[in-house]
């Protein structure tokens, strides 16, 4: 598992899981690490004009 649905205090919990994912997970890899599997669509919420930049440090990592 790479990603997980957490609060704000980075607690993984029901209320932070928008899809009731088995044990809040939002994204896995293969064993290598280099093929990665997300849930959420950080593409919507990279800029501020969609409401939020929550996603923009996803894609920013990846630079």
């Amino acid at each position: 598992m790479v990603f997980r649905y957490v609060d704000a205090k980075g607690e993984a919990s029901e209320a932070a899981n928008p899809n009731g994912s088995l044990q809040n997970i939002a994204g896995v890899c293969n064993a290598s690490g280099n093929v990665v599997g997300l849930m959420p669509h950080p593409e919507r919420v990279s800029e501020a004009l969609l409401g939020s930049e929550d996603g923009k440090r996803i894609f920013e990592s990846l630079i």
